[in-house]
């Protein structure tokens, strides 16, 4: 049986002001309809024999995993949530214990697919015979890894160079990202693949090699596997033994030491969409070679990526370039220097700065809320309710909330009071008042929160109870957002 190991970490940096940290690339509709954390689990449709996922995220992101999954009907084996990122190596050791202990597939030893949440790969045909082909090899305890046939000498990928004849081939060297000239004689020899991070093997056989090439990082997983705690549904590793555990990736580890590595090629359009020139070249174009997302007017503009979240973006005479535009943020950049928009990302969070880690508009478990104004004694909300939820029953010291119900008709808790406010109706919650809000209906519930008073951090927030497990949680991310 084959268990998907979806990783979902990571945060995107190099794709911003669209992906940031609290909802990064993975979690986004980039290319298609489907999110990128969607159309990984998608694809393994029609492939035989697997099972549901394995997903391995951070805590952050936990809730956003979830929905997404429900979207598609689909339940995951597990979501593991790594206390902090460890990279690869640690992450999938976290999966391939679960995997052993569960034996959700009936399937004492099954392999893993190891998948990355956020690559583009059009063929599924392609992609479907490169893992049949490695499968064969992974029941024979091979450690098989995917090298995407490289189309150009590109220097931000590793590279495999590959041995022998035959659809499993050996691997001889794993490469570091080369010079333009080195990339130019991988690409003209042929005996070279772009390292995908992609990999295939037992649950147990990783473990063995991971155990004898880095025993503290394997001895780590497993104490924070043995000690890990179960949350809704979500499977928490042991913070204290998981934070202990060094940061390495499965090349690094495992793949460039053992003598059981092998690479199946892969020739089905991969991309990891790691920069905006990658995300251009994946999406469809019109006749200009222009990407345009949103509402979004050109004259003599070519080979462009604008997109457009909140307003009319208009270009005259661009090419070349990328333009970005969100709702608390505009960004453009020569598409030549893409790679250096996580610089940006870097300096706003070294400012400590929101647009690093959020956007306007934030989601969480009950919903989505976003800042519409701010002044002095003041904050206007637009909260979005999904049908049947419940935020937390909760508290403020320092102000007081004004709900107006725009759509649909919500279910209000003050103090001893249980009431409806219909649309076109408002209620008022003074200071120190236990209030609840929840969407009884079968629609999204949309209200206007005015708040007022002298002190408008949301960090003054007390929660008494919480549908999600959030009570009592030291989480900067939860804590600080009306839920």
């Amino acid at each position: 049986m084959i268990i998907p190991v979806i990783l979902s970490g990571g945060a995107g940096t190099r794709l911003w002001p669209l992906s940031r940290e609290l909802y990064p690339k993975q979690l986004l509709p980039l290319v298609g309809e489907k999110t990128m954390l969607q159309d990984t689990v998608l694809r393994m449709r029609g492939l035989e024999p697997h099972t549901n996922p394995i997903i391995v995220c951070n805590d952050e992101h936990r809730f956003l995993v979830a929905e997404q999954m429900r979207a598609l009907d689909i339940r995951p084996g597990a979501v593991i949530l790594e206390p902090v990122g460890r990279n690869t190596a640690p992450a999938v050791a976290l999966a391939a214990i679960r995997a052993l202990e569960s034996d959700a597939a009936g399937d004492a030893d099954p392999v893993l697919l190891v998948l990355p949440a956020d690559h583009v790969i059009p063929d599924k045909e392609a992609f479907h015979k490169a893992i049949h082909a490695a499968h064969s090899a992974a029941l024979n305890d091979r450690l098989v890894t995917f090298g995407v046939v490289p189309t150009s000498p590109e220097t931000g990928y590793g590279y495999i160079k590959a041995v022998g004849e035959g659809e499993v081939r050996g691997v001889e060297q794993f490469v570091e990202k080369p010079a333009k000239d080195v990339a130019e004689q991988y690409l003209a020899s042929g005996d070279y693949l772009w390292n995908s991070g992609m990999f295939m093997f037992k649950a147990s056989a990783y473990l063995r090699v991971l155990r004898k090439y880095a025993p503290e990082i394997y001895e780590s997983c497993a104490a924070a596997m043995a000690n890990a705690k179960s949350d809704l549904d979500f499977l928490r590793p042991a913070e204290d033994d998981f934070k202990a555990c060094r940061s390495d990736s499965i090349d690094y580890a495992v793949m460039e030491k053992t003598r059981s590595a092998s690479v199946v090629a892969l020739d089905a359009g991969w991309s990891d969409v790691g920069s905006w020139a990658s995300l251009h070249d994946a999406c469809e174009k019109d006749e200009n070679d222009n990407v345009l997302k949103g509402d979004v007017l050109t004259h003599d503009t070519r080979n462009c990526y604008v997109y457009a979240e909140s307003r009319l973006v208009a270009t005259v005479g661009l090419e070349d370039h990328v333009v970005v535009e969100t709702k608390d943020a505009v960004m453009v950049a020569k598409r030549e220097r893409g790679q250096d928009v996580k610089k940006i990302a870097a300096q706003l969070k070294a400012a400590g700065r929101p647009e690093a880690t959020l956007h306007r508009q934030v989601f969480r478990p009950w919903g989505s809320y976003d800042g519409v104004d701010h002044g002095d004694s003041f904050q206007v909300k637009r909260l979005i309710v999904n049908p049947g939820a419940v935020l937390s029953l909760q508290m403020h010291h320092h102000r007081a909330e004004h709900w107006i119900v725009v759509h649909g008709t919500a279910k209000v808790t003050r103090d001893n009071e249980v009431y409806l406010v219909h649309e076109n109706e408002s209620t008022y919650l003074p200071k120190g008042a236990v209030h609840r809000l929840e969407n009884p209906g079968k629609l999204p519930l949309h209200v206007i929160e005015v708040q007022s008073g002298s002190y408008l951090g949301e960090d003054d927030i007390v929660r008494f109870e919480d549908t999600y497990g959030r009570v009592g949680k030291d989480d900067d991310a939860e804590d600080k957002t009306e839920s």
